[in-house]
């Protein structure tokens, strides 16, 4: 059976087998809707990787991706009609949907439980250059946590607007991502800034070429698997030329019982071929799959923050 990839599936919080006191956090979540949800996940995931990748200690890469679970917990508080709008919002409707970030800080600060991980909710849309919210903090005043987590934020929200379905044409995400480390933005309080942390730009390639190789790999041993089925019709196939190439009834018997013998499942000496052929298709749909992002691959590697 085909796997289904998933972008976010490799690594992920298991990994530091949180505490009880930890987790009493992340069931916040089971009051979010499906889509937020999913998204704060995704996000805490990247979070996660990208602190490995930028050499944090593990005590910091728990506290941040937790930040990161909860950084839109202020969306519980936003009406459904403008959280869940199909359409771009109204400028009035955009002034509510950015409250999520100090509604979301309030509600953390309430609860002894959360109030350590406030700054996720708080921060996450605060731009290095000044031109973010709520409060239009500059690089300096704006924690690493935040930082971090705005450019997953970032990266996972462009992914699931596009609906992607695997990484090919990822490096146009990864490219918006760089226009937003550079220093052009008009409402910029500092210009010689942009909004990302390019060095957090530079470690999120590294994450999603690992994320590249993981779906490679995945595929590569589905295509594996459809070769050696590929394998199997091919001698079938031969055999069906030998049994009608021989003129001894004995010897038609003999290939036929063996075309017999490599069936599988629902397959039948009347359906076998229709059957290869959409596995021949399969093959040949993957395999250009993989030199799609083989190619992604040395796209990103050529980007420059």
């Amino acid at each position: 059976m085909e796997n289904n990839f998933d972008f976010y599936d490799k690594t992920n919080l298991k990994s530091y087998n949180l505490d009880k006191n930890m987790r009493y956090q992340l069931n916040m979540l089971d009051r979010l809707d499906v889509f937020t949800r999913k998204h704060c996940e995704n996000v805490a995931s990247l979070t996660c990787r990208l602190c490995e990748h930028l050499h944090c200690n593990k005590g910091f890469t728990e506290y941040c991706t937790i930040c990161a679970y909860l950084h839109d917990i202020g969306k519980l508080f936003i009406p459904a009609e403008v959280l869940q709008k199909p359409g771009k919002l109204t400028d009035e409707e955009y002034e509510i949907m950015k409250t999520h970030t100090t509604l979301g800080y309030k509600m953390c600060m309430e609860d002894l439980n959360l109030r350590p991980y406030a700054a996720g909710a708080l921060y996450h849309h605060e731009a290095l250059n000044g031109s973010g919210y709520p409060e239009g903090l500059t690089k300096k005043d704006i924690p690493y946590e935040g930082q971090i987590i705005r450019v997953a934020d970032e990266y996972d929200a462009i992914v699931s607007k596009r609906q992607y379905k695997s990484h090919i044409g990822i490096s146009d995400t990864l490219k918006i991502l760089i226009e937003n480390t550079q220093p052009n933005n008009k409402n910029a309080k500092i210009n010689n800034l942009g909004k990302n942390n390019p060095l957090i730009v530079k470690k999120l390639f590294k994450v999603v070429i690992e994320d590249i190789e993981y779906e490679i790999s995945l595929t590569q041993s589905y295509v594996d698997e459809l070769s050696n089925e590929l394998k199997r019709f091919n001698q079938i196939n031969k055999y069906k030329e030998q049994m009608e190439k021989s003129k001894k009834d004995k010897d038609k018997n003999y290939y036929l019982e063996g075309m017999k013998m490599l069936l599988k499942n629902n397959e039948t000496l009347e359906n076998y071929n229709d059957i290869f052929e959409e596995y021949q298709k399969a093959y040949n749909n993957r395999k250009a799959t993989i030199d799609n992002l083989y190619n992604e691959i040395k796209i990103i590697k050529k980007l420059k923050v």
